[in-house]
C-alpha cells in the first residue's frame, strides 16, 4: 500500500467549504468588527482592515508561493510568532488600533484555516511551526505532572 500524501486528505467538498469560510472571514467579517469596535467610522475601519491583507505579500518569499496545506501562521515573516506580539502592542496606540485589529484578525483567520487543515492532515500539523511552538512551550513548562 502506497503512503498517502497530505494532498490525499483534502476532499474537494471540504476544500470548498474551507475556502468559503476562509475568504468570508477575510472579507466579510471585518465589516462586523468595524461596526462593533469603530461604529463612528466603520467604513474607514473596514477599508483599513482590508488593507492589512497586504500582510500576505510575505507569501511571495516562500517556495512555492502558495501551498494550500501549508500553515502560514509561524511560517511567513509577517505571520511569525515574533510579529504577533508587535501587532498586539499596536492595540495600545489609538492611532494604530484599527490596523492592529485587522492584522490580528487576519492571523486568527489563518489559524482557523490551519486548524481545518490539521483536522484532516496529521502530517500538516506535525510539519507546522505551530506544532514546533507547542513542543517548545511544553519543554519550558518542564515534565508533565501526572495525578
Amino acid at each position: 500500500m502506497a503512503p498517502h500524501s497530505p494532498r490525499d486528505y483534502a476532499s474537494p467538498k471540504l476544500s470548498s467549504a474551507q475556502t468559503l469560510v476562509h475568504y468570508g472571514l477575510h472579507f466579510v467579517f471585518p465589516v462586523v468588527l468595524a461596526l462593533v469596535f469603530f461604529p463612528l467610522m466603520w467604513q474607514t475601519a473596514y477599508l483599513v482592515m482590508l488593507a492589512t491583507m497586504a500582510i500576505d505579500l510575505d507569501h511571495l518569499l516562500a517556495k512555492p508561493i502558495f501551498d494550500p496545506l501549508r500553515c502560514s501562521v509561524g511560517y511567513h515573516p509577517l505571520h511569525s510568532f515574533y510579529a504577533i506580539p508587535a501587532y498586539v502592542l499596536l492595540l495600545l496606540l489609538p492611532a494604530t488600533q484599527i490596523v492592529a485589529v485587522g492584522l490580528l484578525f487576519h492571523l486568527f483567520t489563518d489559524t482557523v484555516d490551519c486548524l481545518w487543515n490539521f483536522s484532516h492532515c496529521q502530517e500538516c500539523y506535525v510539519n507546522s511551526r505551530i506544532y514546533a511552538l507547542r513542543n517548545w512551550v511544553r519543554k519550558l513548562w518542564g515534565p508533565e505532572v501526572v495525578e
